[in-house]
């Protein structure tokens, strides 16, 4: 199977390419669907269309149907940068970098500028999504639509502590009654995941062009989540 027979059997059990459908192009709406077809079909979930994939993606039983991805494309996205650090001493990493490009700046070269509203903003964009355009967290509190609950891959912000302004922005993965987890970058100078406490949180977000999400049941803890991590 070509990738635009790929995308057409994706099509077929109901998951979301955009508006572009079936156009050929592995891009992350394709990656996306891909990686949330192999989860449902017990395969790794790698979003990478190997023989076992196609084998299973070319059967006549289309009684697996999905109106959506189960994980938002710009999770899945985000999932794939868990591990980056920011570069050593003086030097920058350059992956870390073109997240701000990305995000729509250019013209910052340093890794040491926060940057978790910039990992946000470069998984939004590279899914399709237009981020907040500010490089500033908690500006995501008026971006999208607001949500009451956190809900697999909403936005969500954060206050800092000891600061009125300043914030935290990331992917929420996971919540309890006392702790939210975020796939997130800056987080202790990487892109990881980590618990934050639930009282900190100033909104939970969705994209505006994207239909709300059904409610679903977060995961109540993360193995291998951080906690205690540098957001500045």
């Amino acid at each position: 199977m070509d990738v635009a027979a790929i995308q057409r059997a994706l099509l077929a059990r109901g998951y979301d390419l955009g508006p572009a459908g079936a156009d050929g192009d592995a891009g992350p709406k394709t990656i996306a669907a891909v990686t949330a077809f192999q989860r449902s079909a017990g395969l790794v979930p790698d979003g990478i269309a190997g023989p076992l994939t196609i084998k299973a993606l070319g059967s006549v039983d289309l009684t697996e149907r999905r109106v959506e991805p189960e994980q938002p494309a710009w999770l899945a996205l985000a999932a794939h940068e868990i591990g980056t650090h920011e570069g050593i001493g003086k030097a920058n990493n350059p992956t870390v970098v073109r997240y701000f490009a990305d995000a729509g700046f250019s013209g910052v070269k340093d890794d040491a500028t926060a940057w978790c509203a910039a990992f946000v903003g470069a998984m939004l964009q590279r899914a399709g999504h237009k981020p907040s355009g500010s490089l500033a967290a908690r500006s995501y509190e008026g971006w999208g639509v607001g949500l009451k609950e956190p809900t697999l891959g909403c936005i969500a912000t954060k206050k800092r502590a000891g600061s009125s302004w300043q914030g935290h922005v990331g992917i929420v993965v996971g919540a309890n009654a006392s702790t939210i987890y975020l796939l997130g970058g800056n987080q202790g100078d990487a892109v990881s995941i980590a618990g934050f406490k639930r009282g900190e949180f100033t909104s939970f977000r969705w994209p505006a062009d994207v239909p709300l999400p059904a409610a679903t049941k977060l995961p109540t803890t993360i193995a291998g989540a951080k906690s205690g991590v540098s957001e500045a």
